[in-house]
């Protein structure tokens, strides 16, 4: 699911605010947005999974070249240089309690879909094979 490039630009709304830097095209062979970016705000909307190039396999339509890996890295950097734009900072401490490394994933896959879960202030969170990962198994 995803807005078409002439929806987008045929909405008024959206084509002040948003310039689309990318598209792809879909099993059905629909072309929609696939990265846009905000004029004038700190904002990047991605329809796509960045990071599945470096660490998801097993699927042939995720290339594993150079490039693609180039492309995985760079966006990550992007991510952090706008993280750090920020001037909202959290108390060094609340940072330190909130590290997934202080909670036990628990294994929730089956059939070599590694999906990890934890409790984190009775909020479940879902953490796919990317976040997992970076998780030390016990």
């Amino acid at each position: 699911y995803g807005i078409s490039p002439e929806k987008l630009q045929n909405t008024p709304n959206l084509s002040r605010f948003f310039k689309i830097l990318t598209t792809s095209t879909d099993k059905n062979n629909k072309v929609y947005v696939s990265t846009a970016e905000a004029h004038g705000y700190p904002v990047t909307a991605f329809q796509w999974h960045p990071e599945k190039n470096a660490f998801e396999s097993g699927l042939s339509m995720i290339p594993h070249s150079d490039d693609a890996i180039e492309v995985t890295q760079h966006v990550a950097n992007f991510f952090i240089r706008e993280a750090r734009r920020s001037l909202n900072r959290p108390a060094a401490q609340k940072v330190r309690d909130s590290l997934i490394y202080n909670y036990r994933p628990t294994y929730r896959g089956k059939a070599g879909v590694l999906i990890r879960s934890t409790s984190l202030d009775n909020v479940k969170l879902e953490i796919d094979r990317v976040a997992a990962a970076y998780i030390v198994k016990d």
